[in-house]
């Protein structure tokens, strides 16, 4: 029998998922190996097992088509995520069914194309024997042992696009308003399109706010003439001594859902000035769409290193991207390690410099 990989999608939806598939798929082609996709993330590899094969041809198209063929998902029996992040172990039971049905495919190794959750599971059934390789993907740039993951660069152009068509509305109604980005746990987006598109108040998860501060950012630009502000704010931001803006109820199977503290502080603004203020949510916009240049490459290179990395059966590695490398580490490098935004770092002095905002001081 020829040799066969498989490949699955775990977690959130992100553009350059289906580029990442097409480089495997391809490179492994080039190899005379097979490729395997398992459909749904990690349940599909439950009986009864859903996969499919995926052909060479029919990767054609897909450098520049968001999502993923595939399909994902952030929840079901696989679990290693819950809460606010708290880790807990796969069942014993799901993880040796997934491995029967892994060695009944015939697959030589399983590349997991996911975030920290979707990591902790691969880690998971590598400890179990499944010849495991990771491939890093979030929006929120917040995975270990990588200087950059893909999705993120595509998230903050849509954040800075979103910014640069505020600015002209709340300019126009002497407005402000108020942009709420995705970013759990990290403020690597609200950052990034911050600074790029002409914020004057970042509000992130790792330095923690006050209304008076940012009220006063808003009162000193009025003083100057300026009658608008961009707030751009992180999901996970935090009011000091606050807690996280959750939507939805608890539940059992999945972390925490976040959101609403845009309108929040939008709210709160309003409230304390008294100056119009405007509220927009990106949510899933951030993760719709083609993927950037930039990450078009990148998944490119990921995808590659994966299947150099099965064939030097270096299992139990992830590839990632040490500028202008791409490497192999070991998962644990990775995974339960959340790289934050440094409070003190180059791009908070940057964006400081500037004179913008953090709503700290």
């Amino acid at each position: 029998m020829n040799t066969r990989i498989g490949i699955l999608t775990g977690g959130g939806d992100c553009p350059g998922l289906n580029a990442v598939i097409r480089a495997v798929v391809k490179t492994s082609a080039k190899r005379g190996w097979e490729t395997v996709g398992i459909l749904g993330g990690f349940d599909g590899l439950l009986t009864p097992v859903r996969s499919r094969p995926l052909d060479y041809h029919e990767m054609d198209g897909l450098l520049f088509v968001g999502g993923t063929i595939l399909g994902t998902s952030n929840k079901g029996r696989f679990t290693a995520k819950t809460g606010h992040g708290e880790v807990q172990r796969v069942p014993s039971d799901i993880l040796e069914e997934a491995k029967a049905n892994i060695e009944a495919l015939g697959l030589r190794a399983l590349v997991v194309v996911g975030g920290d959750g979707s990591l902790t599971i691969a880690q998971q059934l590598y400890e179990t024997g499944v010849p495991i390789v990771g491939v890093p993907k979030t929006i929120d740039n917040d995975l270990e042992a990588t200087a950059t993951t893909f999705g993120f660069d595509s998230a903050v152009a849509c954040a800075t696009d979103a910014l640069d068509r505020l600015r002209t509305t709340a300019e126009s109604h002497s407005r402000v308003m108020v942009l709420e980005v995705m970013g759990r746990y990290a403020g690597w987006i609200a950052v990034a399109a911050g600074i790029a598109g002409g914020g004057d108040v970042i509000l992130i998860p790792e330095i923690p706010f006050e209304y008076e501060s940012i009220c006063t950012k808003i009162a000193e630009r009025s003083a100057d003439g300026r009658r608008f502000t961009l707030v751009v704010v992180a999901e996970g931001a935090r009011e000091r001594g606050g807690d996280y803006a959750t939507v939805g109820g608890d539940e059992s199977n999945r972390e925490a859902r976040l959101g609403g503290m845009g309108a929040r502080v939008a709210a709160e603004i309003q409230r304390r000035t008294g100056q119009e203020t405007r509220v927009c949510v990106l949510g899933h916009l951030q993760r719709g769409g083609a993927p950037t240049t930039f990450d078009r490459l990148i998944c490119t290179r990921f995808g590659t290193r994966a299947v150099q990395l099965v064939a030097e059966e270096r299992f139990g590695c992830m590839v990632a991207f040490r500028p202008p490398d791409m490497v192999g580490v070991k998962i644990t490098e990775a995974i339960g390690r959340l790289r934050q935004v440094p409070a003190d770092g180059e791009w908070v002095l940057t964006a400081r410099s500037l004179g913008i905002s953090f709503g700290d001081r």
